[in-house]
C-alpha cells in the first residue's frame, strides 16, 4: 500500500518560493479545527488545541487506513490569525491575536470517521481542548502566498513583503492571515524552519 502525501498532492498550495510572492486559487478543504485568544507563547489554550488536534488526526488517518485501505501523511499544523479591529494586528502585539489552529483532512475523512475518533479519543486521554474541536471544510479561494525561512519571530519583513505584493498588483486583504508550518520547531533549527505565509485577497 503506498502511501499519499497530500502536500506533494497539493504541491502548489503547500509548497511556496521564499523569494517571490504567488498568487494561488484555493479550493474548498476539510479542516479539523479549534478558536482561542491570545498571545500563543503565553496561552495554555494554544498548547491544549494543538494537542487535541494530533490526538485526532494520527487515529483517523489509521482507521482510514484500516477501514478504506487508503494510507496517508497526516498534515501539518496551520493557524488563521485576526484582530476584531484588523487595522491593530500586529506582530508586536500578540495578546490581542484570536485565532484558529486547525490540520486539514484529506476528501477519505468523513464527519462519521471524526465522531468515532472523537469519542476514542474522549475515552481513552480525553485532552482538554477536544470539546471545542470541530469539522469545517474552509473556503479560501484567490490568495497570494510566499515561504518564510527562519523563527516566527522574525515573520514581519517577508508579511510586509507579500502585503506589498497585494497592493502593487491592485488587490485587497480579503480574509484571515493564514500560516502553515511545514518544520517541527522542536526539532528544526529557528533559523531553517519553513512557513507559507498565506492571505485571502480579492
Amino acid at each position: 500500500m503506498s502511501k499519499i502525501d497530500f502536500k506533494k498532492e497539493l504541491k502548489h498550495l503547500y509548497n511556496a518560493s521564499a523569494n517571490e510572492t504567488s498568487v494561488v486559487d484555493v479550493p474548498s478543504l476539510n479542516f479539523l479545527e479549534i478558536d482561542g485568544a491570545g498571545d500563543p507563547n503565553k496561552v495554555k489554550a494554544f498548547e491544549e488545541a494543538i494537542e487535541a488536534l494530533y490526538s485526532v488526526s494520527f487515529p483517523l488517518k489509521f482507521m482510514v487506513k484500516k477501514e478504506r485501505g487508503i494510507d496517508y501523511t497526516v498534515m501539518p499544523l496551520e493557524g488563521l490569525w485576526w484582530t476584531d479591529d484588523m487595522t491593530q494586528f500586529s506582530i508586536d502585539n500578540k495578546d490581542i491575536w484570536k485565532w484558529t489552529v486547525m490540520i486539514m483532512q484529506p476528501e477519505h475523512v468523513t464527519k462519521d470517521f471524526v465522531q468515532r475518533v472523537v469519542e476514542q479519543v474522549e475515552k481513552k486521554k480525553s485532552p482538554p481542548a477536544l470539546s471545542k474541536m470541530r469539522f469545517e471544510t474552509l473556503h479560501e479561494g484567490l490568495s497570494a502566498q510566499i515561504m518564510h525561512i527562519g523563527p516566527y519571530s522574525a515573520e514581519g519583513p517577508t508579511v510586509e513583503k507579500l502585503h506589498a505584493f497585494v497592493r502593487e498588483k491592485g488587490y485587497v486583504l480579503a480574509g484571515k492571515h493564514h500560516e502553515i508550518y511545514l518544520s517541527d520547531p522542536r526539532r528544526a533549527a529557528p533559523e531553517k524552519m519553513k512557513t507559507i505565509i498565506r492571505q485571502p485577497i480579492k
